[in-house]
């Protein structure tokens, strides 16, 4: 029987630890950017929150409670310009890099199915692709690519590890494109507020999707932005008939 784990690279961090131990050697050590662990405290009023939520002995509900949803579909419309999202655009998951390496299965993808991705991106979109059994593509312009049997676009701006960001017009074009060829694009937004000499835009943005979420999922993350990385919340929002499938899919998986 062939085992998951062989459809799989080594990871990552893994092949890094030699290069950790000689750097670790220098004198006055190493400044650590492999995998970007948040070193500031987490917030003193998401502390409390934690506090006050401890006595919770009651299974979570994967859709999360009717405040998290108000919350997340406030804070889209409010943060990113979306309009009209409904309880219905949006759904938690437990921290983005579950999502990432479990949503090509998740969607049904399988043998025959492309997955493309950055050239230079987190490796956990190739994992992706491998765990369902699909084949994957990296680009350097999405529209290049040959869109036969192209199911999953991921987008990531601003980009992690190279910091590149789309532009609003780059966005338009590549959605465009994805609609014109039946292409689910989901957007790795995690660092969406870490813009520094530009305005990231979200594809959820009416300016960027004239004011439809056909076809577009939005990934959003509070590890990086609030200091949450060992918290693991996260959530996706968009195209309602692709979230509510797999809402439905994680309450059976428990997720």
């Amino acid at each position: 029987m062939s085992s998951v784990s062989d459809r799989l690279p080594d990871f990552p961090w893994d092949k890094l630890e030699p290069y950790k131990k000689t750097a670790a050697a220098h004198p006055g050590g190493i400044v650590d950017l492999s995998v970007g662990t948040p070193v500031d405290p987490v917030p003193e009023l998401i502390q409390k929150a934690l506090v006050d939520a401890a006595d919770s002995p009651g299974y979570p509900t994967v859709w999360g409670t009717p405040a998290l949803r108000d919350a997340i579909t406030g804070w889209v419309e409010r943060r990113l310009g979306a309009r009209d999202v409904t309880h219905r655009h949006v759904l938690p998951v437990v921290g983005s890099k579950e999502l990432v390496a479990w949503l090509p299965t998740q969607l049904g993808l399988g043998p025959g199915d492309r997955v493309a991705f950055p050239r230079l991106a987190y490796p956990t979109y190739e994992v992706g692709a491998r765990l369902a059994r699909a084949e994957y593509e990296a680009y350097e312009d999405p529209t290049e690519l040959d869109p036969a049997g192209l199911k999953l676009l991921w987008l990531n701006s601003p980009s992690n590890p190279t910091g590149k960001v789309l532009s609003k017009a780059d966005l338009t074009r590549i959605v465009a494109w994805a609609r014109e060829h039946g292409v689910l694009v989901v957007s790795d937004e995690c660092y969406l507020e870490l813009g520094w000499e530009a305005d990231p835009v979200s594809v959820l943005h009416p300016d960027v999707n004239g004011g439809s979420y056909d076809g577009l999922v939005a990934v959003h993350s509070l590890s990086k932005r609030s200091n949450l990385a060992g918290y693991r919340a996260a959530f996706l929002a968009g195209d309602p008939a692709v979230l509510g499938p797999l809402l439905e899919i994680r309450k059976h998986g428990g997720m």
